[in-house]
């Protein structure tokens, strides 16, 4: 039953990261929806599956002393995005012929990323609510960016 959850925690994590990556999608952004998905599932995948070793191994189905250190898989799982998030930054900004192009397209993996962890580790609430703000950051502030005056920003004070 707990290898059933696992699977739920994933596929919670699929649809939160799909839901941002079909926002980039509509964006024609280097990463879209089935990145986004893969993305957040592998996160919850990873780390699901390191709280159900540890808890095979508390429920004493396991011989041998296991030393955890939770935060490790989470480590994990920013390093194998960091590197996604570096091809998608470096591949868009060669096709654009733009210094730096695709920064908001990796900071959503990262984003979806760390949904994914928080679904992995049943924090459906945290995942759901910071998937809304992920979407608010990249339609609302997106469509408010478009609409603003553009030109130099005035200091403040002079």
């Amino acid at each position: 039953m707990a290898q059933l959850d696992v699977v739920g925690s994933m596929a919670v994590a699929m649809v939160l990261g799909g839901l941002v990556g079909y926002e980039r999608e509509l964006k024609r952004r280097p990463a879209g929806f089935r990145t986004h998905m893969l993305v957040a599932g592998a996160s919850a995948l990873l780390v699901a599956i390191g709280a159900l070793t540890v808890d095979m191994h508390l429920s004493g189905q396991s011989a041998g002393v296991l030393r955890v250190d939770p935060l490790r898989l989470v480590e994990a799982v920013i390093g194998g995005v960091a590197f996604i998030g570096a091809g998608t930054i470096f591949g868009e900004s060669r096709r654009s012929g733009e210094t730096i192009a695709g920064i908001t397209t990796a900071a959503s993996l990262l984003t979806v990323a760390v949904i994914g962890v928080a679904a992995g580790l049943d924090y459906y609430i945290v995942a759901v609510a910071a998937t809304a703000l992920a979407l608010f950051v990249l339609v609302a502030l997106s469509w408010w960016e478009r609409r603003r005056p553009s030109g130099p920003v005035p200091r403040e004070g002079g």
